[in-house]
């Protein structure tokens, strides 16, 4: 194995470690959630900083390889795409400090009946379960079994999507203040899952472009 072999090696181990960190941030949150646990959604959002020093790391790494070896084909289609990669990584660890710290903030758990109408498990459920894919075709560079989560970001646009109507009728017939609040809350926190899912979809593509040296990005048919 050469040095460049080492180097790209190393990166690959780097975005693996940070995809399985962000996964367990996402994790944490949903349970946190669903347990409306103060102290886990809080190490949630103390553990951010570590997301945030996994991409300047491996930004620098990138920059290291490109600038010494000057790789090509598919090793420079790994770099590049690690460098998407890791962003979209940063901004689901985002994302997941962003719903945790709105857990922090109220004293009482939210609405169930809401909860249900807005058919918030399916969601989070469906983010799980495309982290769960991600991770193990990453690892695989399976790109057949990547493709799935395109199937699942379509349906989590579908529940943000769905999620107005119910809202809109939410404010129109409840009259408690406290109540309108957690609403524009989970809202916020709906908008934020539905964001999950596009950046789990953009590494997807990411994953089949260095491995297949194909471009999804903006093609509707994908499946």
């Amino acid at each position: 194995m050469n040095l460049l072999e080492n180097e790209l090696g190393d990166l690959k181990t780097e975005l693996m470690e940070m995809t399985s960190m962000v996964k367990e941030q996402m994790e944490k949150t949903i349970k946190a959630f669903n347990t409306f646990d103060h102290q886990l959604a809080g190490e949630v959002v103390s553990n951010e900083k570590r997301v945030n020093g996994y991409e300047l790391n491996i930004d620098s790494k990138c920059e290291h390889i490109l600038a010494l070896f000057s790789p090509v084909a598919i090793d420079l289609r790994f770099v590049l795409a690690s460098i998407k990669m890791v962003s979209d990584l940063e901004r689901i660890g985002d994302n997941a400090e962003g719903i945790s710290s709105y857990i922090v903030r109220f004293e009482k758990p939210f609405d169930k009946e809401l909860l249900e109408r807005l058919r918030f498990k399916e969601m989070t459920e469906a983010v799980l379960e495309m982290l769960d894919i991600l991770v193990d075709s990453f690892e695989a560079d399976n790109t057949k079994l990547v493709r799935t989560v395109f199937a699942k970001d379509d349906f989590l646009d579908e529940i943000n999507f769905s999620a107005n109507q119910v809202l809109a009728e939410y404010f129109r017939t409840c009259d408690d203040p406290e109540k309108i609040t957690q609403a524009i809350y989970l809202l916020t926190m709906i908008r934020k899952f539905e964001r999950t899912g596009d950046y789990i979809t953009n590494i997807a593509e990411e994953i089949i472009f260095y491995v297949k040296a194909k471009v999804l990005k903006h093609k509707k048919n994908k499946a």
